[in-house]
């Protein structure tokens, strides 16, 4: 039961990683199905492959289950169908954004810890998973990384990581305490879109720019 709760949260931060990735893809550069699926794709799973390659997890579970490539493949298509319809919904991006931080956060620290990981690796892991994926992306369309710039966005992350993992310490694993960690992680995350909070900043920097 356990495992398949896992494998649930972990698909639902695929799919949400995709749209969201192809999403941004559509608002930010020019690109033709290939590159708008290909950057969903790359979005919702370079977290996960960076995860496993320094879990020495290998091959990474994208290229064992082929129910991660689906899940990707289908959230880029559905982005690039009716992308034009999602964006006039204020704020899709970053709650899907926020949705697949959350679900990764967690659910990779958890497979560092099933990997026999200490505490601060598989938090360093969690965070490594939620944030891999959207840095891609950022690259890739030549943007600076949200998560050295956008608002509370790393910070979110670690805080799921942790609170997962100080549950595992305490023996109180469970599906709920794992949703409840990613809940937290999304709701710290979304609090920071809408009052525009960001993390602390050198003294003297210009303000952060709007994504």
């Amino acid at each position: 039961m356990e495992t398949t709760a896992l494998l649930v949260l972990d698909l639902c931060g695929t799919f949400a990683f995709a749209l969201n990735g192809a999403l941004t893809a559509l608002r930010a550069t020019r690109l033709d199905i290939v590159g708008v699926v290909t950057l969903g794709m790359i979005t919702a799973l370079g977290g996960g492959t960076i995860r496993d390659v320094f879990l020495d997890s290998l091959p990474p579970a994208t290229f064992l289950d082929g129910r991660y490539l689906a899940v990707a493949a289908a959230g880029g298509l559905i982005a690039f169908v009716a992308g034009s319809h999602l964006e006039r919904i204020n704020r899709t991006i970053n709650v899907l954004d926020a949705a697949g931080l959350s679900l990764f956060a967690v659910t990779g620290a958890l497979k560092a810890v099933d990997l026999g990981f200490g505490p601060a690796q598989a938090v360093i892991v969690g965070v490594l998973t939620a944030v891999g994926g959207g840095t891609l992306r950022d690259v890739l369309i030549r943007r600076v990384p949200s998560v050295l710039t956008s608002g509370l966005y790393a910070i979110p992350a670690l805080v799921g990581a942790t609170a997962v993992v100080v549950v595992e310490l305490l023996d109180a694993r469970g599906p709920i305490a794992t949703i409840g960690a990613a809940t937290l992680c999304f709701l710290i995350r979304m609090v920071g879109v809408h009052f525009d909070v960001h993390a602390p900043a050198p003294p003297g920097s210009p303000p952060p720019e709007e994504a």
